[in-house]
């Protein structure tokens, strides 16, 4: 009796494509994984690098990825938001955290969730918004050995500008050498606090955290920078007169609002901030013989933006700047409790102003 295998050929052909099919798939599926696992293995296990970073309250896990990738901690941000999924991790602790290339996701992570942060910093520079170079200066000297004149000089210096500007080319052109402009980085320093682990930190490494901090925060908005034809320097120009003017209770989209409608419709800015810059003083009243002042920043004689930003300027006023409200405000003024009436027409103004300021600028006429 002959034997007849259970499979006939088109059976057998079919079963081997099966098995095939099987083996690509497992050949495919370890790959996967083993190409996963390098994601979350340390960049360069040898490293002996530190590198302090911190999480600011509120991070979201994509801006923390960004900021590991960027400083070269990680391989892959979208592998670093994939672990955090499928890790359940509960949230991470805001800090200053010292990790390394040889660090593995998981040792970061850990940290992050845990709280572990790093020692504390040597130098910590907390840096407000709405400041000007010159009080930016004085911070850095009384937590450093420097004095405010070298973080001037530095500041002010063409070597040091333009290796910012090699650095940072879409944020640091050309625009900041205008003839006119007082302090070619005026308003590039970005508002934050800044952590220094080490006490004898130079003074470009200061000032290049700082910078280059703007660089990132102006970085996620191309799109809308470019869709209204911004540069970075005029961007900077017009978030810094918002940010002047701007009150705890301000809505800062309609003092925006206000100086693109006084643009349009060919009017002078009238912003005493500008006087103020152009006098290089700092006070709170300006008086109607301080509006004289001939000078390209004061907006009381000048059309126009000044020729550069006239202070540091926070994510608010940045972001106002390039969204304002849609209003046909031409004219705010602030009353002694902070609140800030807008009006369309001169007369509505000059009413607001009686009721709400009593005597202004009466200094003048003593």
């Amino acid at each position: 009796m002959s034997h007849q295998s259970f499979f006939t050929p088109k059976k057998n052909k079919r079963k081997k494509i099966i098995i095939v099919t099987i083996i690509l798939l497992a050949v495919l599926i370890g790959g996967g994984v083993f190409y996963a696992q390098s994601f979350v293995q340390p960049v360069d296990k040898n490293s002996s690098k530190k590198v302090n970073i911190t999480i600011p309250q509120g991070s979201s896990v994509r801006s923390i990825g960004t900021l590991l990738k960027e400083e070269k901690l990680i391989k892959s941000e979208s592998a670093f938001r994939y672990y955090i999924k499928m890790s359940s991790v509960s949230g991470f602790q805001a800090g200053t955290y010292t990790f390394s290339p040889s660090m593995s996701l998981s040792e970061m992570v850990d940290m992050m969730e845990t709280g572990d942060v790093s020692k504390n910093p040597d130098v910590r520079l907390a840096i407000p918004e709405g400041r000007q170079l010159d009080e930016i200066a004085t911070i850095i000297a009384n937590r450093t050995n420097y004095t405010e004149e070298e973080v001037m000089n530095t500041l002010d210096d063409p070597a040091f500008i333009e290796k910012m500007k090699k650095k940072y080319p879409d944020l640091v052109t050309d625009e900041v050498f205008n003839k006119d402009i007082k302090h070619p980085l005026e308003g590039y320093l970005y508002p934050a606090t800044y952590d220094h682990y080490d006490s004898n930190v130079s003074l470009e490494v200061i000032l290049d955290k700082m910078i280059g901090k703007t660089n990132g925060v102006l970085a996620q908005y191309q799109k809308e920078m470019k869709s209204k034809k911004y540069t970075a320097h005029k961007l900077l120009t017009m978030a810094s007169l918002i940010e002047e003017e701007a009150t705890e209770q301000v809505d800062r989209e309609k003092i925006a609002s206000v100086f693109y409608n006084r643009l349009e419709e060919d009017m002078p800015l009238q912003t005493d901030p500008t006087v103020l810059y152009a006098l290089g003083e700092h006070r709170e009243r300006v008086y109607y013989k301080d509006l004289e002042v001939d000078s390209p920043y004061n907006t009381y004689r000048e059309k126009g933006l000044t020729p550069g930003p006239i202070a540091n300027s926070g994510l608010m006023s940045i972001k106002a700047a390039l969204e304002p409200a849609d209003t046909n405000y031409l004219y705010f003024l602030a009353n002694k409790d902070g609140e800030v009436i807008f009006t369309k027409t001169l007369d509505e103004h000059n009413q607001e102003k009686a009721t709400h300021i009593t005597g202004p600028r009466e200094e003048d006429k003593k």
